[in-house]
């Protein structure tokens, strides 16, 4: 029994040394595991960014969609001020209607001063105007190149025509992006004209984001067709009654530089199409401020995105069209248009550089 118990404890013994072996192994450090790679389209994390939202911080599904608009920017101190209050509202994206430095070789200046007061990756979305569509006084394939498009989805040529819904997914708002009225190389304006390839283009864009049950549609084009300040009908009365047809929501708009946004325009038995230059009473759907979608459309010019002035014509014809005017001689103000939108309601209001004191507001809301 001795030898029994002899072989039994030097088992146990054994048994004790090989556990406190493994014990000791398990201690020792192992080679550090590699950092996790991040999925496609994805980027490892970084510092938290500042100002407004990136690209891939684009409004979710069910989401409000905020964003600003304006034109004839310039790369003046009052271009630097409006700059500033875009980077005050902190929008998810800014919609910058055309004529940016109004000098040839000058696009990377501009683009410097848009990314040094709103952030690298912060979309600042282009439509070409008159000074950089012909390259006399500056390229918009530069300015694509150094403020390219960072919107999700975006479909057309960037800079000249295109479109985007925002959210992608579900979207509550389509914003469709033309340049009639215009001249581009050789002086050619593109054709606008009715039932040519823009024209069509135009139509399907506004025709499926109404067959989609998109809340709202936005048209954005550098020239305005009414207006009280330098310019007459550029984007061509054709083009514009269309719009307004087609029960567009609001129509943007820069080139002449004044603010100045219209009444509730509509076309029907008591006015048959919106002419030029004149004034129908019958044209005019809703004078309110807080206005109902599908009973008209409202037009917005904001050409005061940091360059000089123009008068606002008093006695122009089309003056009682326009809800709210400012010019050079009337309530001067440089600015952006803030816009907010949710599937129930899309609500506008001008918001003035340091400085200057007009402001509008409107709203537009689903019946």
């Amino acid at each position: 029994m001795a030898g029994t118990l002899g072989k039994r404890g030097k088992a146990g013994a054994g048994a004790a040394l090989l556990g406190l072996v493994l014990l000791l192994s398990a201690c020792v450090p192992g080679p550090p595991e590699p950092s996790p790679r991040p999925s496609p389209g994805t980027t490892s994390p970084g510092p938290a960014p500042s100002g407004p939202p990136s690209p891939t911080a684009a409004p979710s599904p069910g989401e409000t969609v905020h964003f600003t608009a304006q034109g004839d920017i310039g790369i003046s101190s009052g271009a630097r001020k409006v700059l500033d209050v875009v980077a005050g509202l902190q929008p998810q994206f800014n919609l910058a209607l055309g004529d940016f430095a109004y000098k040839a070789g000058f696009e990377q200046e501009f683009c410097d001063m848009v990314t040094g007061r709103l952030g690298g990756e912060f979309p600042y979305q282009l439509l070409t105007g008159n000074h950089e569509s012909d390259g006399r006084d500056g390229d918009i394939g530069k300015y694509v190149q150094c403020l390219p498009n960072r919107m999700p989805g975006l479909q057309g040529e960037y800079g000249t025509q295109w479109r985007m819904d925002v959210p992608e997914q579900n979207p509550v708002v389509r914003f469709i992006l033309v340049s009639p009225g215009i001249d581009f190389a050789d002086g050619q304006p593109l054709d606008y004209s009715r039932d040519s390839e823009r024209w069509r283009w135009t139509v399907d864009a506004i025709d499926d984001a109404k067959s989609r049950n998109i809340a709202w549609t936005v048209v954005g084009m550098h020239t305005p067709c009414l207006s009280v300040g330098n310019y007459d009908c550029q984007a061509g009365q054709e083009f514009t009654n269309m719009l307004i047809e087609k029960k567009v929501d609001l129509v943007l708009s820069g080139h002449d530089h004044v603010y100045q946004r219209t009444h509730q325009l509509a076309t029907g038995a008591n006015c048959r199409e919106l002419v030029p230059a004149s004034f129908t009473a019958g044209c005019l759907a809703d004078t309110g401020s807080s206005m109902t979608q599908g009973s008209g459309t409202v037009f917005a010019t904001v050409g005061v995105g940091g360059v000089g002035l123009y008068n606002v014509k008093t006695d122009d014809p089309e003056m009682r069209y326009f809800a709210s005017t400012s010019g050079k001689n009337q309530d001067p103000a440089l600015g952006t248009l803030d816009v907010t939108a949710t599937p129930e309601e899309l609500a506008a209001r001008f918001v003035p550089a340091d400085g200057y004191t007009f402001t509008d507001t409107f709203t537009l809301r689903r019946g």
